[in-house]
């Protein structure tokens, strides 16, 4: 049989960007050739080049020019694996007329209202519906991706990579560097819903000492942090991207979550297995990855997120067991093994065999 060639196509979070590094790095390791698409600089802050992928770059849009690159890039290609509600839309656009199969994995959920919503779930439905597969990788977006049309939605392992962690969580070096000698320092990632992340910082910054905040994010992700920051003086710092999540768990006392967003299940999946207590919104799928190894709060509620960080940091035996049950629920996620696994087993599914010459 002929090498399998797949195309990879993402948008560029963190969160699906480190799982396609995984992915693609497993996929190339199994004998299959891989050609990952996504915004440019994508490959590079992940590893995907050393993986031993091709990668195009991409833009992350879905005008003639974009798609058309798109297109050209997943010429020949056996399977087209699409990652994320919009790079599913480009894909399907893409691909209309070839008979290329599409796979599609939904790794966390949109939300929007009003017209916006009415254009997400427009756009969902035609994700889904130019799917031969879809993956979600919790039920409530397999139920979601049925919903919207999937002819087959399952759900789907999804390991995500631990991240390099570069120091040693007892030197103090990350601390000492954001200036959270001699303080609480809780770490969070950039989401929508970052007003209530901020709304809970003036909850409790009136603690002595005032616990210091490090928001990690993608550039385009924290202008509006910033403003409030500084509009509001508040104890938060911005401290670099997805690359340094790690890093900045290792030496964290909390980790914070208070919204939706791709970052999101990559902070909670670090947290949990460097064992750092977490107190997140009960959104995208969180209940279900993390059990009952998290403080968690209604999502948008500022007051019950800053109360439930308050009590965590006066009570350190309630940190600890939240700890050692992070690191537990962790050792029974899937493995990067097992996703791959199932990821090739729907490819062989899908995949029209040709002959070797």
């Amino acid at each position: 049989m002929s090498q399998l060639r797949t195309v990879q196509v993402l948008g560029g979070g963190a969160g699906s960007s480190a799982r396609v590094s995984s992915l693609a790095a497993g996929l190339v390791a199994r004998g299959v050739q891989v050609t990952v698409c996504a915004p440019a600089g994508s490959g590079h802050a992940h590893g995907l080049p050393a993986a031993g992928t091709r990668f195009v770059a991409v833009p992350r849009r879905s005008d003639p020019a974009a798609v058309a690159a798109l297109r050209t890039a997943c010429a020949g290609a056996d399977i087209v694996h699409a990652h994320g509600l919009h790079a599913a839309v480009r894909a399907g656009i893409a691909l209309s007329g070839r008979g290329t199969p599409l796979v599609v994995t939904w790794h966390t959920r949109a939300h929007a209202e009003g017209t916006r919503g009415r254009l997400l779930r427009m756009l969902e439905r035609k994700a889904a519906r130019a799917a031969a597969v879809v993956l979600g990788t919790s039920w409530e977006l397999v139920d979601r991706a049925r919903r919207r049309g999937a002819r087959d939605a399952r759900l789907a392992p999804a390991a995500v990579p631990a991240s390099r962690v570069t120091g040693s969580p007892d030197d103090g070096k990350v601390r000492a560097e954001l200036g959270a000698f001699g303080r609480p320092l809780l770490v969070s990632v950039a989401q929508r819903d970052h007003d209530a992340l901020l709304d809970a910082v003036r909850g409790w910054r009136a603690l002595d000492p005032a616990p210091l905040l490090a928001v990690v994010g993608e550039a385009h992700r924290t202008g509006a942090l910033s403003r409030r920051i500084a509009a509001e003086g508040l104890p938060v710092v911005l401290a670099g991207g997805p690359e340094d999540i790690g890093d900045l768990l290792a030496a964290a006392d909390i980790a914070v979550l208070s919204g939706r967003g791709d970052g999101g299940p990559l902070l909670a999946h670090e947290a949990l297995r460097l064992g750092i207590p977490l107190v997140a919104a009960r959104t995208d799928g969180l209940p279900e990855l993390v059990g009952d190894a998290a403080e968690l709060v209604p999502p948008g509620d500022a007051e019950a997120l800053s109360e439930a960080v308050v009590r965590l940091l006066a009570d350190p035996g309630r940190r600890q067991r939240l700890a050692e049950a992070g690191r537990a629920q962790a050792a029974g996620w899937p493995t990067e093994d097992d996703t791959i696994a199932h990821v090739l087993s729907v490819y062989d599914e899908l995949a029209t065999p040709v002959a070797a010459g």
